[in-house]
């Protein structure tokens, strides 16, 4: 099959980036990449901001599939995916269960602990919490995130004592559900996932000033390092890599995704969250694995539209 007739199987491909979620600039930019991609290798695609048009437009405009590049509430928590099977269009990554439990992390650490999954103690915070209490029963530092957040939006660590009631009131402005995680002193690791294979781990290693891998480090800065392969030794790198599959796996996650996972002083590993919209700009970490497996980007999103045939 020549590539302009294989291109021609997907029919009239939306390119679904930006959205009204607080994620919408880093989804421009993964969905221009994803665009440039798909046009590079003859596709029939078209960028849809949502956030601009009705989704009748897909049925109008007689597109055939969804390239789904939302992150964030209401493209990347079930919601998109839910209006897509409705209107019987195929989209890539997760339906919609895996979605929506994916963007609520305290709800995939349920899961994942009530199947026998290792992940960090927690507790859920609200405004009449007992926050000394909270401070002294995961022992500080503790990670205060919105619950059902991306990007490490609202997310703070706190180190010293009398101040989790402060980082709760950062992180409620994003999401009344909050989570307060103890702290792995560790080692942090990103699996992707392609399909049934989890690709070759990823080590992120921030900047000596910052105090975790938030929004900054992730999207604004250049010092951040990324190490893959990550230099673990092969037993426990796959080791790993199975333990991210399986637990995408039990919240239902399928066509492709990402899990964050860190490793205690002692190697014991903590299975962090489960991303089933992943980003795919210059800094996303799913591209930079395909590389290493040898897939360059316009390959991986292929690869990823190929899902939906």
């Amino acid at each position: 099959m020549s590539a302009i007739e294989s291109a021609k199987k997907f029919g009239k491909v939306a390119v679904m980036l930006g959205g009204t979620s607080a994620e919408r600039p880093v989804s421009l930019n993964s969905g221009a990449a994803v665009l440039a991609a798909l046009t590079r290798q003859g596709i029939d695609a078209h960028a849809f901001d949502p956030a601009t048009r009705n989704l009748g437009d897909l049925i109008t405009g007689e597109f055939d599939r969804v390239f789904i590049a939302l992150h964030g509430r209401y493209g990347e928590d079930g919601c998109m995916q839910g209006a897509l099977e409705l209107l019987n269009i195929p989209y890539t990554g997760s339906g919609v269960m895996a979605s929506a439990i994916g963007m609520d992390k305290w709800r995939t650490k349920l899961l994942w602990r009530a199947a026998g999954l290792p992940t960090a103690d927690w507790e859920i915070l609200t405004a009449d919490s007992d926050f000394a209490a909270v401070e002294k029963k995961l022992g500080l530092p503790i990670f205060v995130k919105p619950a059902r957040e991306g990007s490490s939006i609202g997310m703070s660590k706190v180190a010293e004592p009398g101040t989790l009631k402060a980082a709760f009131e950062t992180a409620v402005e994003h999401d009344a559900l909050v989570l307060a995680e103890k702290f792995i002193d560790g080692a942090e690791f990103t699996v992707g996932i392609l399909g049934d294979t989890a690709l070759p781990l990823i080590r992120l290693e921030p900047a000596q000033d910052k105090a975790f891998y938030d929004f900054e480090a992730k999207y604004l800065r250049n010092d951040t390092r990324y190490h893959c392969p990550a230099g673990l030794p092969e037993a426990q790198e796959m080791a790993l890599r199975k333990l991210a599959l399986d637990a995408f796996r039990l919240l239902g996650g399928r066509g492709w995704g990402r899990v964050d996972v860190m490793t205690d002083r002692a190697g014991n590993p903590y299975l962090l969250e489960a991303n089933t919209s992943p980003g795919m700009t210059d800094h996303s970490l799913v591209p930079m694995a395909a590389r290493v497996a040898g897939m360059d980007f316009d390959t991986l999103c292929l690869k990823i539209l190929e899902q939906t045939l």
